[in-house]
């Protein structure tokens, strides 16, 4: 007997012993568990709350216990583990229950792991059948118990779980196969969902309904069984064939806006892919669409007119933005994102040509020019070094002599403005146009005509200046960031004060004069007043047209990738003027109520000069005497509009 005991007390030592060795070897895949911080999907959604794009890794969306559906848990209980709440992590009466039949049956026919071992299995080892693992299951599977109440086990089994399909966690199956809030779900959905764990790939309801349905028919009739549904529950569950949807991943509904949020919000969050982030965008998808259909209508048009043209060359990209605050509406890098995911309004520096004369004429205004003031349109040459010579000249040819502010700008005339630049001095415009916030200008008079590269994303910074009283917002595609644990970061714009309201108004009606009556003609639009500016580079390079309500505020711009010419037909008022006014017209009808006439600032009067009323203020008076030499005519019908 003393042997017997001796015996006893040593294979308990050794049991014990076992066990603590192998507590000590588990004890850290216990953290992992206890400590659960699974990889989650990101949420982009735009400005009205609709999802734009789920981002990840994994992809796994978030779902608290008390969200779970009650038949839900039910469900997974019974198909899974129905003495779940019973045991301790290891059920011992199942155990002896699986060995018995696996004997009798000579293979293995049961198994007895419980939830908290497949979660055990799951997060913290692997799937290799050895007796160790088994051993280590069992023993993180107790100590898991003793850390985490049951309600905790379920929350991170069914947010952890592979359910096929792509989808990591029981919300986002419920949303990708039905399309469907946890809520919402019926008996038989819930049941096709508890049921995908065994085998995801086999039971996938996208692949294999037959198999799916009746895997969930067998959960239905085991929770019949033990009481936990009744006859009519269960027949209607059996019955019922729900809808299943086949849907991508992602849900990627504007995939250059998307990239862009990506780039921007991984400044902050270095984990943006993986941390279950919901970003609020300053998008509209509605007009995300508009802006699409705009962009390749113009597209169209010009192969169209071009036979010769060459479609996988030929893009365009297009910026809307609400200029007072700097939100971005709409971004549209390119043609095609799936032939090109290379996007032209953030990372392409196209020379903005003529399109660039208003900050120019805006430097004029605040240094004293009136929009009446006199300027020269004659040709000359200009020594810009190195022995060489520059002998610009207007598109159209010819010239008019002394023609007003408001004229050549309307009409685009190249040599009046490269004089009026002149006139002003070159390197003190260059310093007011660095001061304003421009980049790389060239120390020569060809900055007149926007001989720099500039993206349209940056070139709306610089055009939110007129709309709002002489301040640049920064663009901005993020409105808030939520990370998982609901704490908010919101984003503000970088603001600057450039110029004064009053004289901003100035150009503003300059303007509307060049779309009313001068080179952006085809942006006109009934009912709304419209201000902007064409652009065209030499040999028909690049074709832009910047415009702007006092809502809403558009850059536009064509032209092949490898920079070669397009056909001379192209340019800012053919190509880009009319995609504007596509847009607008459809923004007009989504928005109805936006403002339709500029507000007047303060500091802006009206006086008669020249025999009409003419707007003009402290810092930019009327001329005192009409000049004698004053040749100001309308412009002749000589050509395209450019």
């Amino acid at each position: 007997m003393k042997y017997i005991l001796m015996l006893l007390f040593c294979a308990g030592i050794v049991l014990c012993g076992g066990f603590l060795y192998i507590y000590s070897l588990v004890r850290f895949d216990a953290y992992s568990i206890i400590d659960y911080k699974p990889k989650l999907t990101t949420q982009i959604y735009d400005r009205n709350g609709e999802l734009i794009a789920n981002i990840f890794e994994e992809n796994r969306i978030y779902v608290k216990y008390e969200d779970l559906p009650a038949r839900m848990v039910e469900a997974l209980v019974a198909i899974e583990d129905t003495s779940y709440f019973e045991h301790g992590g290891v059920n011992f009466e199942a155990i002896a229950r699986a060995i018995i039949k696996d004997i009798k049956a000579k293979k293995m026919v049961e198994g007895a792991s419980t939830l908290t071992q497949q979660l055990v299995k799951n997060l913290a080892l692997s799937p290799e059948r050895k007796l160790e693992r088994k051993i280590k299951e069992a023993v993180l599977s107790m100590k898991i118990e003793s850390e985490l109440t049951k309600e905790q086990i379920i929350e991170r089994y069914l947010n952890h779980v592979y359910l096929g399909h792509g989808y990591y966690g029981i919300k986002t199956a419920a949303q990708g196969y039905f399309r469907k809030e946890l809520n919402e779900l019926s008996l038989k959905e819930i049941a096709i969902l508890v049921g995908l764990p065994k085998a995801p790939s086999s039971y996938d309801p996208t692949k294999h309904p037959d198999l799916s349905f009746g895997r969930a028919n067998r959960v239905l009739e085991r929770m019949h069984d033990i009481g936990w549904i009744n006859e009519d529950e269960y027949r209607r569950g059996v019955l019922e064939e729900p809808a299943v949807f086949d849907d991508t991943l992602t849900k990627n509904k504007a995939p250059y806006v998307v990239d862009e949020i990506i780039k921007e919000a991984s400044k902050k969050f270095d984990d943006i892919k993986t941390g279950g982030y919901r970003i609020q965008s300053s998008v509209d998808l509605g007009v995300q669409k508009m802006a699409e259909e705009a962009l390749i209508f113009g597209y169209n048009e010009i192969l169209k007119r071009d036979k010769k043209a060459n479609p996988a060359i030929l893009n365009g990209a297009m910026v809307v933005t609400q200029p007072q605050t700097g939100q971005i509406l709409a971004l549209v890098g390119g043609i095609d994102y799936a032939k090109s995911s290379y996007n032209r309004a953030t990372q392409s520096k196209r020379q903005p040509g003529s399109s660039f004369k208003p900050f120019i004429y805006q430097i004029a205004l605040n240094n004293g020019y009136s929009v009446v003031s006199q300027v020269a349109d004659i040709a000359r040459s200009f020594d810009m070094g190195n022995g060489k010579e520059w002998t610009p000249k207007n598109y159209s040819g010819g010239f008019q002599g002394y023609i007003t502010l408001k004229s050549a700008i309307t009409q685009s005339r190249n040599l009046a403005t490269i004089n009026l630049l002149n006139d002003l001095g070159l390197s003190s415009v260059r310093k007011q146009l660095v001061d304003m916030g421009f980049e790389n200008m060239p120390e020569n008079l060809s900055i007149a005509l926007g001989s720099f590269g500039i993206a349209p994303l940056e070139f709306a910074k610089f055009y939110s200046m007129f709309p709002n009283e002489g301040e640049t917002v920064e663009p901005t595609l993020i409105k808030r960031v939520e990370n998982s644990f609901g704490v908010t970061t919101n984003y503000e714009p970088q603001r600057k004060q450039v110029i004064k309201p009053e004289q901003a108004f100035l150009t503003i009606s300059l303007l509307q004069n060049v779309v009313n009556a001068g080179t952006g003609r085809n942006a006109k639009i009934a009912g709304i007043q419209v201000a902007g500016k064409t652009g065209t580079t030499n040999n028909n390079v690049d074709a832009w047209f910047c415009g702007f309500t006092p809502d809403v505020q558009a850059i536009i711009w064509y032209g092949n990738d490898d920079n070669s010419p397009m056909k001379k037909v192209e340019g800012g008022g053919r190509t880009a003027a009319p995609v504007f006014k596509k847009f607008m017209e459809g923004y007009i009808k989504l928005y109805p109520t936006l403002r339709r006439a500029f507000e007047q600032p303060d500091g802006v009067y009206k006086g008669y000069y020249g025999g009409s009323d003419e707007y003009y203020t402290n810092d930019s008076p009327l001329p005192q005497n009409m000049p004698a030499n004053d040749i100001i005519q309308d412009q002749e019908n000589d050509g395209l509009l450019f």
